[in-house]
């Protein structure tokens, strides 16, 4: 899990984790990665009464590992790390993510700040992917899901009733059509390994990513937000590839 310290990738990390996942969570930050770990392992063993099974984190197998998208060392160590203690990786979630544009008007948007994002939302998924798809092809159920955005659907981006038309953001909306074209691209060149690669939008949650927002950000949770990517991340063998799915069931489709 890339990004999984906060918001809805720690989410994603401890819902997979109760499913009885062994979880690398991802983060830059030592400190932060550790602290929420350390979270989740209070929070596990306050749910299950302050008992603890042979599992850290309360039963919750969560450890983290320094991953930063944008360095290809933190990269190739993290997936050597994971390759000396697993073997193999089940699943791969691309959840590292930024936004920068918050409050600038499009045609003020920079080439220097499109590079920013695309370095972790496009080459940062490129460089993760590739590291880990000899280990991905270890796996009897392999999967990958990239966590995109509505606003990453040149359909509705293109459609000017859609609200989202007005909302385009140039780097980060760019950035998920991006990571949208390597999702079906990868589906396609990864489907004879049986691996199965998805996208998944999980809707408008307050996080700090969108916290300078000057729309109403809604009431979805961050629990709201990790459904379906856990759904992606665990479909069954006749299960779908090469998917665009919205934040309410694997039959929400968002056009691609």
């Amino acid at each position: 899990m890339t990004g999984g310290n906060k918001g809805i990738g720690r989410e994603i990390v401890h819902r997979l984790a109760q499913r009885g996942f062994t979880v690398y969570l991802g983060a830059r930050s030592p400190e932060r990665g550790h602290s929420a770990v350390e979270e989740l392992k209070s929070g596990a063993a306050a749910v299950r009464g302050g008992k603890r099974s042979g599992n850290p984190a309360g039963g919750l197998d969560v450890r983290f590992v320094r991953l930063d998208v944008t360095d290809p060392g933190s990269v190739e160590a993290a997936v050597d790390r994971i390759e000396t203690e697993a073997g193999r990786l089940d699943v791969l979630v691309n959840n590292a993510g930024i936004m920068v544009e918050w409050g600038v008007r499009t045609a003020d948007v920079t080439a220097a700040q499109l590079r920013e994002v695309y370095e972790v939302n496009v080459f940062g998924v490129v460089t993760v992917t590739s590291a880990c798809v000899p280990l991905l092809r270890r796996s009897h159920n392999p999967r990958i899901v990239n966590m995109s955005s509505g606003l990453g659907s040149l359909t509705m981006l293109s459609d000017p009733a859609n609200p989202l038309s007005t909302r385009g953001f140039l780097a980060y909306g760019s950035s998920k059509a991006a990571l949208n074209a390597l999702t079906l691209i990868y589906a396609g060149a990864l489907r004879a390994d049986g691996i199965k690669v998805n996208a998944v939008s999980p809707g408008l949650v307050p996080t700090d990513q969108n916290a300078a927002a000057t729309f109403p950000r809604g009431d979805r949770t961050t629990a709201d937000g990790a459904v379906v990517p856990v759904l992606l991340a665990t479909i069954p063998a006749d299960g779908p590839t090469g998917v665009f799915r919205g934040p309410d069931s694997l039959d929400d489709v968002i056009p691609w």
